[in-house]
């Protein structure tokens, strides 16, 4: 008996491997987790192409009822589905080890995850240093963990991946204080939003690390056929649609001639960027993920309304 965990890659049904796809197909049970990414795709259209039924696993369970999806593995074959890569999260891995501490058989099959496919952009992999992950702010809670992170990572001339948080069934803690069970409506941060968070925290800790100057690039759907991919300075991306999630941004550190030659396709003020986005795929991104703010100290009004998601098909 094995439990499976399969990258899914970052599109849809058909960027599974021809391994992972194997172990589906063995697979009793399969588990599609819906917490530390979403794919581009439904777990409709999953279960049609798999001929599988999939339970979807929630934060909940992946955070608290862990042994539900690893426990079943002793007794037969289970695939746990993961967007991306699985080892790209610490909460599967964590899976694994408890899963093994079981004397259950694991067997992880990889998959394209952000962190390879940020090299779209143009800028070289060994070139990246720390990875960082951007939460959105709640309220007063301001964290800024990251930032001394990036910070080493400008020291050193090396690019900073940025990955943006995503909040999925979050409680709503006040209809749970008057006994209801009830959860919160999906809200993914967009790179507009990280921007204004990045350029807030800049001006309480006045280190000079970030400003609206600093190059960067934003990036939206990777791996999906409406990718897109913008470069230009902070300022500039702020006024960016870059439509649906999922997204991430990158803080440029040196750059090589190629880089900057590749990264040049991707200009703001060239819209090489448009050939990746689909004309159908205007719709804002503060329209899809509720009212998050993209002003520049994290709480002010939109500001990505001068550039939509307006190009050509691949």
């Amino acid at each position: 008996m094995v439990l499976f965990v399969v990258g899914l890659g970052l599109g849809d049904e058909d960027d599974i491997t021809v391994r992972g796809l194997k172990a589906v197909q063995r697979s009793e049970v399969i588990y599609l987790e819906a917490y530390t990414s979403v794919l581009g795709t439904p777990k409709e259209r999953l279960e049609t192409v798999f001929g599988k039924s999939i339970v979807i696993a929630d934060r909940n369970m992946v955070e608290s009822e862990a042994e539900r999806i690893y426990m079943p593995a002793k007794e037969t074959d289970v695939c746990f589905l993961v967007v991306g890569d699985p080892l790209c999260a610490t909460t599967h891995t964590d899976i694994i080890i408890r899963a093994k501490a079981e004397g259950i058989k694991v067997e992880v099959v990889h998959n394209t995850s952000v962190m390879g496919a940020v090299a779209s952009c143009g800028l070289q992999l060994y070139s990246f240093g720390y990875t960082v992950s951007i939460p959105l702010f709640e309220g007063e809670w301001r964290p800024d963990s990251f930032y001394p992170k990036i910070a080493y990572n400008k020291a050193g001339g090396m690019h900073t991946l940025c990955l943006l948080d995503i909040k999925m069934k979050e409680p709503d803690y006040e209809e749970m204080m008057r006994g209801r069970v009830r959860y919160l409506p999906p809200r993914f941060m967009t790179v507009n939003v990280a921007i204004g968070q990045l350029l807030a925290v800049e001006a309480v800790r006045g280190e000079g690390v970030l400003s609206r100057e600093t190059s960067a690039v934003g990036l939206a759907r990777l791996g999906q056929s409406t990718q897109m991919i913008v470069s230009g300075t902070l300022g500039e991306l702020l006024e960016v649609d870059f439509g649906k999630p999922l997204h991430s941004l990158v803080i440029c550190g040196e750059q090589h001639p190629c880089e900057v030659e590749l990264l040049d396709m991707f200009h703001v003020r060239k819209g090489g960027w448009s050939r990746y986005v689909r004309p159908d795929d205007n719709t804002s991104s503060s329209s899809d993920n509720g009212d998050e703010d993209d002003g520049a100290d994290g709480n002010g009004p939109p500001a990505h309304a001068h550039v939509t998601g307006e190009g050509l098909k691949q």
